[in-house]
């Protein structure tokens, strides 16, 4: 099932003391590759990595890759993908499911609204209201450091920052989210997915009822 994720979403602008940060896309593989990673994008791999990693998933069928550029420069980025294939929603086949997989901006491009910029225009356009998008949120994977937060508070801003966009925590017995009382699994159901396709996701979220 292909969704309609790869239309060009509206490009949005930000004013920076540095300069303008524009945010748009989806971008295609080889656009992607014409850019260079800002140096600060390092929490999940080496920059000349991420920019790899980055094209391979707006090459899925699916995937999709918004960026936040400073002329040339990427300063920062979200992707979107279908769940991994070992991932229980795969296995469950769940039509129209993205995963969030990363959200990311350079330390020194931070406290300037770009991950906003980043969920608006992910968001946006309607875009997405076809989809059910999940984020698996683990603490380990949070840059606590760069926030000085406790993870309870770095927990309680993410569910903040992601309810603007309309995601949600729900209760799963998943064991990675199950791992740590900090770990969410948050989700969107757009308004467009369809009530079968709501009631398979409901149940791929608790796997191990018990049956009387």
């Amino acid at each position: 099932m292909t969704i309609g994720l790869k239309v060009p979403r509206t490009e949005r602008v930000v004013e920076t003391k540095v300069g303008k940060v524009s945010v748009g896309g989806p971008y295609a593989p080889g656009e992607i590759l014409q850019y260079t990673m800002d140096e600060g994008l390092s929490a999940f791999r080496p920059p000349s990595e991420q920019i790899e990693a980055l094209a391979e998933i707006a090459d899925l069928p699916n995937g999709q890759i918004i960026l936040a550029l400073f002329e040339d420069l990427i300063v920062g980025y979200v992707t979107f993908h279908p769940p991994e294939e070992f991932a229980r929603w795969a296995k469950n086949q769940v039509p129209g499911m993205l995963e969030m997989g990363a959200i990311e901006v350079s330390r020194q491009w931070r406290s300037m609204g770009i991950s906003s910029l980043l969920l608006d225009v992910a968001f946006g356009n309607q875009s997405m209201d076809d989809a059910i998008v999940i984020a698996t949120e683990y603490y380990w994977h949070w840059d606590l450091k760069g926030k000085n937060m406790s993870i309870w508070e770095y927990q309680k801003f993410l569910e903040k920052h992601f309810g603007r966009i309309g995601l949600k925590r729900v209760g799963t017995d998943e064991p990675d989210i199950l791992a740590h009382p900090a770990n969410m699994l948050m989700a969107r159901i757009g308004p467009r997915v369809p009530q079968e396709t709501v009631l398979l996701f409901e149940e791929s979220l608790y796997l191990n009822r018990w049956l009387f």
